[in-house]
């Protein structure tokens, strides 16, 4: 049997931690309160009332680095000065009324102009525009931005986690397929795939950039200090310089077609350290990128892409869709996911469970060419209700290496995440995801889990079905003798007869 990729037991244990104290910071109830003012005001699209604090909270912080910049080097030219020094965010905090609503909807739809914004910065502020039109509503959402307390404490920088606690507002999508990925199922993914700070990740389907997002928090976990972490501390320390360089300017690439998902990605890569990160606004499916097909190829790719929906025959990139004939969403991303993976790159993506077992020529030979090109090592059937309440569509996440064949697959069924399957999705005890982490390293076998070599697969026309290979366990089961079960019954017989003739003779009757 080959030898699975290394990894600590430890960082598999401490990707299910949860270092931070942002839920005790006061952040979440600001949070809170922030998308009240604007429901109240009008704004009654969770999209919408994220977009619009997505600009706010970065117009604040662009300002804030602004200044420490230029506090720290008296050669440093403000990107807040001559004709664009009314749009830094101080001076929305004195406005009111028209004034206020005026010079917030300028800075917004002009800031794309602004010499010295990052690409990304141009592209977060693209085409955008103030939707916030009550002007009591507008200045209620400027100070409550203003008086969030976004300093680090005690070394952790919330951030993030705030930006990510606004997200889970996101309960108007799920539809078109497109719903956001439990964080604790993307870090399962990451923490089974087990990037490193050398690598190249893309998520071609980013949505909010969670995937991403984790891959970067593994590498700097796995890079921390011991002491550091027992504090709750990730900071990848232990990182030099060339890999920090690499990670912020190179290792982290999404795509999506969404625009609106693409500046949410923008901004939760901003307030993870990520700011130069290569975000764009593409569909991978039908436009390509690098040169000629494949173009780019990546070491890792972790992605949840849109299951639902099917795309133009004419708009499908011809080299994708070579001899798979298909306008599938999932059949089409599963084949982009094994073309753009570079030799030995590896792979963390969910699919719906039509791909495992559907019987369409497009789905039967995209299977073998997964299993007889790539090393598909795991795959994990997540629970149907894993996506409640968006959807409860059944997926599993398969793990899969390219450059050399399948000998043979682990399968991990995992009953139990953690939570209830049901719409609420309330936390329970049951959690399967511990085990799985636990046997993931040597692939062991157990009441969860089991190996099934590839030969057998191909005998089923390559059906990656768990059930039809779950092995089935006979249990003996001890009964008592025929003959003292037959007695049993005639005793119990003749004491029926016995009683019901005294019934009988009690009311009067006789036999």
């Amino acid at each position: 049997m080959r030898t699975p990729p290394v990894q600590s037991d430890s960082v598999a244990a401490q990707a299910l931690a949860a270092p931070s104290n942002f839920f005790s910071s006061g952040l979440r109830q600001k949070v809170d309160q922030l998308m009240n003012i604007l429901w109240a005001g009008g704004v009654n699209n969770p999209m919408d009332s994220i977009e619009q604090i997505s600009y706010l909270l970065f117009l604040r912080l662009l300002t804030e680095k602004d200044n420490v910049l230029a506090s720290l080097d008296k050669k440093y030219v403000c990107i807040f000065s001559g004709k664009w020094a009314k749009y830094a965010w101080g001076n929305f905090v004195t406005l009111a009324g028209n004034d206020l609503f005026t010079a917030v909807r300028d800075a917004i739809e002009k800031l794309h102009e602004l010499q010295g914004l990052t690409d990304t910065g141009k592209l977060l502020f693209s085409r955008a525009t103030l939707k916030i039109y009550d002007r009591p509503t507008l200045r209620a959402v400027v100070q409550a931005i203003h008086g969030m307390d976004l300093s680090a404490h005690d070394g952790h920088d919330l951030k993030g986690d705030m930006y990510e606690y606004l997200l889970s507002k996101l309960s108007a999508s799920g539809t078109n397929g497109q719903f956001r990925t439990p964080r604790h199922i993307i870090d399962l993914i990451v923490a089974l795939v087990n990037p490193q700070p050398k690598h190249r990740i893309c998520d071609p389907a980013c949505g909010t950039a969670g995937f991403l997002i984790s891959a970067f928090t593994h590498i700097l976990r796995q890079h921390t200090k011991p002491a550091d972490l027992k504090q709750g501390l990730v900071d990848g320390g232990l990182l030099k310089a060339a890999q920090w360089k690499f990670l912020e300017e190179q290792a982290f690439t999404g795509f999506d077609n969404d625009a609106n998902m693409v500046k949410i990605a923008i901004l939760n890569l901003y307030l993870h350290q990520l700011e130069k990160a290569r975000v764009s606004m593409l569909n991978p499916l039908t436009t390509g990128f690098g040169g000629a097909y494949p173009g780019q190829q990546f070491d890792i790719i972790l992605a949840n892409p849109p299951f639902a929906g099917k795309v133009q025959d004419e708009s499908i990139l011809a080299d994708l869709n070579y001899k798979l004939n298909t306008r599938s969403t999932e059949l089409l991303f599963l084949k982009w996911f094994i073309d753009h993976l570079a030799p030995g790159g590896r792979a963390g993506v969910i699919v719906p469970n039509g791909v495992l077992f559907g019987s369409t020529n497009a789905a039967t030979s995209l299977r073998e060419l997964l299993l007889t090109e790539c090393d598909l090592q795991a795959v994990i059937n997540l629970p149907s209700g894993v996506f409640k309440p968006y959807s409860g569509v059944g997926t599993a996440a398969l793990i899969f290496e390219k450059g050399k064949k399948t000998e043979s697959v682990w399968f991990y069924d995992l009953t139990a995440d953690g939570y209830s399957l049901d719409d609420k999705r309330t936390p329970i005890e049951a959690n399967d995801i511990p085990d799985t982490l636990a046997k993931w390293p040597n692939r062991e076998e157990g009441p969860n889990s089991y190996r099934v070599p590839v030969q057998k697969i191909r005998e089923h026309d390559w059906s990656l079905a768990a059930g039809r290979y779950k092995p089935v366990t006979a249990k003996a089961v001890n009964h008592d003798k025929p003959a003292d079960i037959l007695g049993e019954v005639l005793e119990l017989e003749s004491e029926i007869v016995k009683r019901g003739n005294a019934l009988l003779g009690q009311i009067g009757r006789k036999k």
